[in-house]
């Protein structure tokens, strides 16, 4: 399987389903009471439809393959991933893009994702790295990344230009396939523990 095939990821958390522009109504109403802080790139409710059309613009050029994540207890979408950079022909994908909502978050829905995700990307897509990168001071993305048991592979230093002019330091994680058992059992353990 392709990282950029469409496909439906479910657990007993979450469904990950491939987006569409049907999605952008929810997604709005996920959006609502976000902080918006500088360093991150969340879309606002009003940009949403935008937002959902430029993802899936990337998707038909090959870049990006992304879901709306919907939280089975409630049957709300709460927010959206996806792979991103994908580069198919070395196997590598990141993951990324990723916002949820104030309801979903402190709760399970972001480990049940990411148990789904990259569950697909090494067992379904075969990849060799699972990469994620966050802004130098989303200390609260930092921790989770971490916690997720990707190991920090370094800091790209001005890598960007953020929309205001700031310049971003990108903090960059991986997790390799053979690490991936380890990694599986911790989000399942913390999955179990609730």
């Amino acid at each position: 399987m392709l990282l950029t095939d469409p496909v439906v990821l479910e657990n007993a958390h979450v469904r990950l389903e491939p987006l569409e522009a049907d999605h952008a109504g929810e997604l709005a109403d996920a959006a609502v009471g976000l902080e918006h802080a500088w360093y991150t790139s969340v879309p606002t409710p009003d940009a949403m439809a935008s937002d959902v059309a430029q993802r899936l613009a990337w998707h038909a050029e090959g870049s990006m393959n992304p879901w709306a994540v919907r939280r089975l207890d409630t049957g709300r979408v709460v927010g959206t991933t996806t792979f991103c950079n994908i580069d198919q022909s070395h196997r590598h994908v990141e993951i990324g893009h990723t916002w949820i909502g104030v309801e979903a978050q402190r709760t399970a829905v972001n480990t049940a994702m990411k148990l789904l995700m990259l569950a697909h990307a090494f067992e379904g897509c075969d990849a060799i790295a699972v990469e994620f990168r966050t802004h130098w001071h989303n200390r609260q993305s930092r921790a989770a990344i971490a916690r997720l048991g990707a190991k920090q592979d370094g800091i790209l230093r001005n890598h960007r230009l953020g929309p205001d002019g700031t310049l971003r330091d990108t903090v960059v994680f991986s997790i390799l396939p053979g690490e991936w058992p380890a990694v599986r059992l911790g989000l399942e353990e913390r999955l179990r523990r609730g």
